[in-house]
């Protein structure tokens, strides 16, 4: 039996690009959805980038999706913060996509006595703002980082990210932070909100069982795996939890049907 799916939350690196590159198929798959009148949301932990940036990339690539249509971890933790505490601060370790999404709700950027440090993405951690987050957190600001993601991929191989320097402030200051980004189900939350959606006719399509498909699991959306990213099919049945579809691509994916 199957049912019709209305919307549809995407990962991007490793269901539509890789690195800067499109996948195979991952143009025409957007243009299907667009065709079809599907709602969709392209999700990333990474928070280095603003909506804008990434609609710039995107297109590069040969991939058109509107900045409305992107959602990162950035704005998810902007929204987090705005309805914990509305105009308050943050210490930012991060590039341009957290601290505009900050900026945009509202709050101040500080190193004196602010109410969050939060931690993103950035290709320059500084050994300084790292020395200062640290210092802040002892001082009693609260712990906050974009996403849990230990490494990312650029060019050149791999890259320390957000996940690996929380790690090392956590070790120094022995407080552990919260993570917003996937697979925190709080992010799906945030994106089926923004597109008005339901988790009964919503799809998360990802490439890693440990991030997307555990997030679209527990906030009650249907799973698809692609294996375009870095998941092996060998290392499925490692996992406690099963995606609802495994499929190649998106380009292998028949749009508004569950499998």
């Amino acid at each position: 039996m199957t049912e019709d799916l209305e919307s549809y939350l995407i990962d991007m690196d490793g269901v539509l690009v890789h690195e800067e590159n499109a996948l195979p198929g991952a143009d025409d798959f957007i243009r299907r959805l667009g065709e079809a009148g599907k709602q969709f949301l392209v999700l990333t932990n990474n928070s280095i980038y603003t909506p804008r940036d990434l609609q710039a990339r995107l297109h590069a690539s040969g991939i058109d999706i509107p900045a409305s249509s992107l959602w990162t971890s950035a704005l998810a933790t902007a929204q987090f913060l705005n309805d914990q505490r509305p105009g308050g601060s943050a210490f930012v370790v991060g590039e341009a996509g957290l601290t505009t999404a900050l900026h945009d709700i509202g709050y101040i950027l500080t190193d004196r006595d602010p109410d969050y440090v939060v931690i993103g993405e950035t290709r320059t951690y500084s050994f300084e703002a790292i020395t200062r987050a640290i210092r802040l957190i002892q001082g009693g600001a609260r712990y906050i980082v974009t996403n849990p993601d230990a490494t990312g991929p650029s060019p050149e191989g791999t890259l320390p990210a957000a996940g690996s320097v929380a790690a090392l402030i956590t070790h120094a200051t022995r407080k552990d932070p919260y993570f917003v980004g996937k697979p925190n189900p709080l992010m799906i939350r945030a994106g089926l909100n923004t597109i008005g959606a339901h988790s009964e006719t919503t799809a998360m399509i990802g490439d890693r069982m440990d991030t997307d498909m555990v997030a679209g699991m527990e906030a009650g959306l249907h799973t698809i795996l692609v294996l375009s990213g870095v998941t092996d099919p060998a290392e499925m049945d490692r996992y406690p939890y099963r995606p609802n579809q495994v499929v190649q691509s998106v380009a292998h994916l028949e749009v508004g049907v569950r499998g």
